[in-house]
């Protein structure tokens, strides 16, 4: 995957020490952006669409 991108939420203080994202039209990727050259872990778009629908409904303590 080529089109690697930060959050938005980093921000210059942040070094590199976010999660970088990736999204082609079947699959979405996540890495380390500390460790870009490792592995990554890929998941079917729509299975990441409902993790983060999960997060996002998760209450903070």
């Amino acid at each position: 995957m080529d089109n690697w991108r930060k959050s938005s939420y980093s921000g210059p203080d942040d070094g590199n020490n976010c999660v970088e994202i990736a999204n082609t039209p079947t699959h979405t990727a996540i890495r380390d952006s500390k460790a870009p050259t490792r592995s990554s872990l890929t998941f079917p778009t729509e299975a990441f669409a409902t993790f983060i629908r999960a997060l996002k409904n998760t209450p903070t303590p």
